[in-house]
């Protein structure tokens, strides 16, 4: 018997629109405005410019994405900078909304997208500890539990009452992947931001991801490192192309 499923995604698109920037001058403003009106070419246009990056044409950065995750699965995407990973990571994180189709999620979802993605700059280390606790929909008795293990993890004891405005990069990296891998969240998204950590951080990284893998919570795991991929990942899709899979290649993202 096949696990339950977790995510659901079918037909999924998103759709952007690309903007425009004015001329330098008013008289270069007005000479793309009439050559628009004419229907003609823009006189200022660079060299190699296309219709797609003119005001008010539309970049897809994802069409017709489907794929299903089961329950306890480590998945990970891979691709191009630019093919819509982050994108798509976004979507399930519902950071942002589909422009077509369905995302459906059974479970608490926590994320890692970007540097300090989540955090209340105002806010200590540790206040913000508790504060995403509470996104997730934990008690304060669930997170005091799990509170000294975020911090040891982290390894930035001596300033987690300090306001994560001081923080470096590393730091917030560092504070985001302890609070999204110990608060025991039923689904684990992490975007390539374990590129800023160092080597070792990257190992312990790595280490917590098969403990949750193991614990039977479900991973997406987008990363450039293939090594590490196919450590960690049963499967994996290929953003733009979602044919390639690594270990299962029976049931491939498309």
């Amino acid at each position: 018997m096949s696990a339950p499923l977790v995510i659901q995604a079918e037909g999924v698109r998103k759709m952007y629109r690309l903007g425009q920037t004015g001329g330098a001058t008013l008289s270069e403003d007005l000479q793309s405005w009439w050559a628009r009106l004419l229907g003609k070419p823009d006189p200022l246009a660079t060299v190699g410019n296309v219709d797609s990056q003119r005001k008010g044409n539309e970049f897809w950065a994802l069409q017709n994405v489907s794929f299903s995750v089961e329950q306890g699965e480590v998945v990970g995407i891979v691709g191009k900078n630019g093919a819509g990973k982050s994108t798509l990571l976004k979507l399930l994180s519902r950071i942002t909304l589909p422009t077509a189709g369905t995302i459906r999620l059974k479970g608490r979802m926590s994320s890692l997208l970007e540097v300090g993605t989540g955090f209340n700059p105002e806010l200590s280390g540790r206040e913000n500890i508790y504060l995403n606790g509470a996104i997730l929909g934990m008690k304060k008795v669930e997170i005091d539990r799990k509170l000294d293990e975020i911090i040891t993890f982290s390894g930035i004891q001596h300033h987690i009452d300090s306001p994560v405005k001081r923080y470096s990069s590393g730091m917030k990296v560092r504070l985001g992947f302890a609070v999204a891998a110990h608060l025991e969240p039923d689904i684990l998204v992490i975007d390539e931001v374990l590129a800023v950590g160092d080597a070792e951080f990257q190992r312990k990284c790595l280490g917590k991801m098969k403990d949750v893998a193991r614990s039977k919570r479900t991973i997406l795991f987008v990363s450039h490192n293939m090594t590490a991929v196919r450590s960690l990942c049963t499967r994996c899709g290929v953003a733009a192309r979602w044919r390639r899979a690594y270990g299962r290649p029976q049931r491939t993202m498309r």
